[in-house]
């Protein structure tokens, strides 16, 4: 009797270390789009999280609420964008996935609002780069006169801002946390 129940729980636990061994494919992600990043937050409802993509060529961002209901706002002309001042918006009660252009102006704004249904939601959001479509490399500014990659610089001082935003939510969420847990 001892060893159908361990058994059965061995069983349970490699079907559940499949979900996290599968492959992008399996998510229906194409081959051609290569995962950037995977930024997870919190958010209290009828509130506003943002955050800013710098990459360059055109961006695919897949948000899935875990909790509650997330939805998603863009736009190239400001980093605050809301259910008034957006240019893409995807509002689904399921995932919600926005394609960024190649040709948004950077950096790009996004807002993840907390529907107000929910005292808070919990939002992952996996940011991919679209390999398919083809850089053009004659892209007015993209060299400067001597051949030096001038975007390079910048992309790197941007993808340290970007990363020090995820640290600032994390805390943010923490510090949340131990505030709950304390009052």
């Amino acid at each position: 009797m001892m060893l159908g129940h361990t058994a059965l729980l061995v069983a349970f636990f490699l079907s559940q270390a499949g979900g996290f061994l599968s492959h992008p494919e399996d998510d229906g992600i194409p081959e051609e789009w290569v995962l950037l990043h995977v930024v997870q937050g919190h958010i209290g409802a009828g509130n506003y999280s943002y955050l800013r993509l710098n990459h360059d060529g055109r961006i695919i961002l897949h948000m899935q609420s875990l909790k509650g209901d997330a939805d998603l706002y863009v736009s190239d002309k400001t980093l605050h964008p809301n259910f008034d001042t957006y240019k893409l918006q995807s509002v689904t009660c399921g995932p919600d996935v926005v394609v960024v252009p190649g040709d948004f102006k950077r950096p790009v704004g996004i807002g993840v609002y907390g529907h107000p249904s929910y005292q808070e939601s919990e939002f992952e959001i996996r940011v991919f780069y679209d390999q398919a479509v083809p850089q053009d490399p004659f892209e007015k500014g993209s060299y400067t006169s001597d051949g030096h990659n001038k975007k390079k610089s910048a992309q790197a001082a941007d993808d340290f801002q970007e990363e020090e935003s995820i640290f600032w939510t994390i805390l943010i969420g923490l510090l949340k946390i131990i505030l709950e847990i304390l009052f």
